[in-house]
């Protein structure tokens, strides 16, 4: 019996450490907390959809609806997805710094553009209406309603992908932000060649 004591003490914790282990690796293969779901990609619509409410009916300038868009976009936008989508395979073989550069120039041009586009909803309330499950993400539906004109839609499609919970795509009018920049980024990189560096910097006068 003594000479048992010592072998069941040291058994006792291996298996006490391997509980912990297993009720730890459960938690963290039950996901975060803040896992994206319905619920979660509609307030984070809610709260992108006020934010463009009062940046467009603010009444300021252009260049305050354009820098406010930019901030908009770097809070609730997923740029590095949209900047690489829209870069497309040139993306793949790009350095680091080319990169990283043309994400920061496409962030600008891509809130001039949009602010501009959105400067037409001057007057007008967007209004979330519902979401959908799209399986690798939730798209988030809204009307504008303009004053004396039929409403239109627009949809917010939102996933984690990066780790976060940001938009990816804006479809106006049926037309994807996405697909429609894959194909204007494509058309003036090949105008330069394929090169980016040049696209870059030809990209803060653009949008």
């Amino acid at each position: 019996m003594l000479t048992l004591t010592p072998m069941l003490t040291l058994n006792k914790q291996p298996i006490a450490r391997r509980s912990f282990l297993l009720g730890l690796t459960s938690t963290m293969v039950a996901g975060p907390a803040f896992a994206l779901d319905k619920a979660t990609a509609t307030q984070l619509v809610d709260r992108l959809v006020a934010e463009i409410n009062r940046a467009i009916n603010f009444g300021g300038s252009e260049t305050k609806l354009i820098r406010a868009f930019e901030n908009i976009f770097a809070q609730y936008a997923d740029v590095n997805i949209i900047a690489r989508s829209a870069l497309g395979p040139a993306a793949r073989s790009a350095s680091s710094s080319e990169l990283s550069a043309f994400i920061l120039a496409f962030r600008g041009y891509i809130a001039r553009k949009y602010g501009k586009r959105f400067q037409e909803f001057i007057g007008s309330e967007i209004v979330v209406k519902g979401t959908k499950n799209r399986g690798k993400f939730f798209e988030v539906e809204a009307s504008v309603r303009l004053k004396g004109t039929t409403p239109f839609e627009v949809s917010f499609r939102v996933s984690d992908r990066s780790g976060e919970n940001l938009f990816f795509d804006i479809i106006i009018e049926g037309i994807s932000l996405l697909s429609s920049e894959r194909v204007e980024i494509g058309a003036l990189l090949d105008a330069r060649n394929g090169n980016i560096a040049r696209l870059t910097r030809d990209l803060v006068n653009l949008g």
